[in-house]
């Protein structure tokens, strides 16, 4: 590690954690000392946690003082983890329906969060400091795993609007003093990957960070253009946001030199796993309780794949207890060889978007879209469909207050993306179709596009 990583990692980033409030840095050191611990003591931690965070629920919450009357639940009763499955899951429905009342009465500095991308149903919910903290916190531990920090050369390839459009002075500032260039993943036309081609041989990352999709499509451009990229002393490509698909590991690895890192998680859920150099996929347990269920909410055993349920146990200001994320993945009973406590997650079967193609040829980002209807509340859940270059279908799960301008403000925001002659037409349906698979896919575009490898 050079001096001036050492400089940020050590004293800056700390300082701007200990001005927000946050407990980043003593979370992360607990976190890096428990990631050693054997599976029964992680359990046990678990468990005690567990206790505090239905105590607060129950004392505090309320959406859960209610529920837990109605079960006759009591939070002092808890005696093992398998109890948690005594209780309902939440749902984005639920969420949505029941948002201030799973705000806890004493919650402080609540901040607001929009997500929902690739699950087509938007969602508002709220994250108290706590849980900002041990996110951070276990996502700088996995970053340290492979042996950068912060403050190492970074260049982030990202679509939310979140962080794009917060590119104001202070946010600029900061991000040169970490050393991190963020790229608008959206738009993939050639002129773009040839900038971003030049801008990561001119910045020389230590790391990058982005969907996959996107990375590997960065990495098919480089190599057809016979681009030399794998002489950067790139250490790691950290993914998240997608499905990695191995043709994608493959291609990513071999233009840039460097091991692909897969990450899964999100703003609703938490981060839930990160993958080692050892290539196990590690669950952040000390923070995050993870089941997976069959259709019938029954848990499924290590090794059978089922619908992941997350508790997270920094939650107490807006708890997410057995919260259910829609991805389905498959619980791994063995340990890793890097020797980590920390249970695994075998695969990760959710989470897929694909690129779309605007009437002048501009290759996009799935998300660019998803971006239009997400924010508005008159939606319950889309599908959109890009039927050809000059015609896309939304299928809209309708709530009440959908008009004709809600109408409009989809076709407006679509056609600015996709093109002003672009014809957009929106469907009302009562449930969104599935694929043959049962598999749902929010944006779905039978318009050729490049290939990724």
């Amino acid at each position: 590690m050079g001096l001036y990583t050492k400089f940020i990692a050590g004293c800056v980033f700390p300082i701007q954690e200990r001005v927000k409030h946050h407990t980043t840095v003593s979370a992360r050191k607990a976190l890096e000392a428990s990631q050693w611990l054997k599976s029964v003591a992680l359990e046990e931690m678990q468990l005690r946690r567990l206790r505090g965070l239905l105590a607060h629920a129950e004392m505090h919450v309320p959406y859960y003082r209610e529920r837990f009357g109605q079960l006759d639940f009591k939070s002092e009763d808890v005696r093992a983890l398998s109890d948690l499955q005594k209780l309902p899951f939440l749902t984005k429905a639920l969420i949505r329906a029941n948002t201030d009342a799973l705000k806890s009465e004493n919650a402080q500095g609540l901040a607001r969060f929009n997500t929902g991308g690739s699950s087509g149903e938007p969602l508002t919910f709220y994250i108290g400091s706590e849980r900002v903290s041990h996110d951070v916190a276990a996502k700088w531990r996995a970053t340290r795993w492979w042996d950068v920090d912060i403050g190492d050369p970074e260049i982030v390839l990202w679509g939310s609007p979140i962080e794009l459009g917060a590119q104001d002075r202070v946010r600029l500032l900061r991000d040169r003093l970490m050393r991190t260039r963020l790229l608008p993943a959206f738009e993939m036309s050639e002129n773009k990957l040839e900038q971003f081609v030049t801008e990561i041989r001119t910045t020389r990352p230590r790391m990058l960070f982005g969907y996959p999709s996107a990375l590997a499509r960065i990495a098919s451009y480089a190599k057809n253009k016979g681009v030399r990229m794998n002489d950067l002393n790139i250490r790691v490509a950290f993914v998240t946001a997608e499905r990695l698909y191995p043709e994608q590991r493959g291609i990513i690895e071999t233009v840039f030199g460097c091991k692909v890192a897969n990450g899964y998680g999100g703003r609703d859920a938490g981060f839930i796993a990160h993958e080692c150099p050892h290539g196990g996929m590690h669950i952040t347990a000390e923070d995050i309780i993870v089941e997976t269920i069959d259709a019938q909410g029954r848990s499924t055993p290590p090794g059978v794949a089922g619908e992941i349920a997350v508790t997270h146990l920094a939650t107490k200001d807006f708890p997410f207890i057995r919260y259910r994320t829609g991805d389905v993945g498959v619980l791994d009973q063995s340990l890793c060889a890097c020797g980590r406590g920390l249970p695994l997650l075998k695969e990760i079967q959710g989470r897929t978007t694909d690129f779309v193609v605007a009437s002048d040829g501009t290759v996009m980002h799935g998300l660019a879209l998803i971006y239009v209807l997400r924010e508005l509340e008159e939606i319950e859940a889309f599908k959109i469909v890009q039927e050809s270059i000059d015609y896309t279908r939304v299928l809209v799960v309708a709530r009440a207050g959908f008009d004709a301008a809600t109408e409009e403000a989809i076709v407006r925001g679509l056609r600015k993306r996709l093109g002003e002659m672009v014809r957009i037409t929106v469907e009302k349906v009562q449930e969104l179709p599935s694929e043959r698979s049962g598999k749902m896919r929010y944006v779905q575009s039978h318009v050729a596009s490049v290939p990724v490898a």
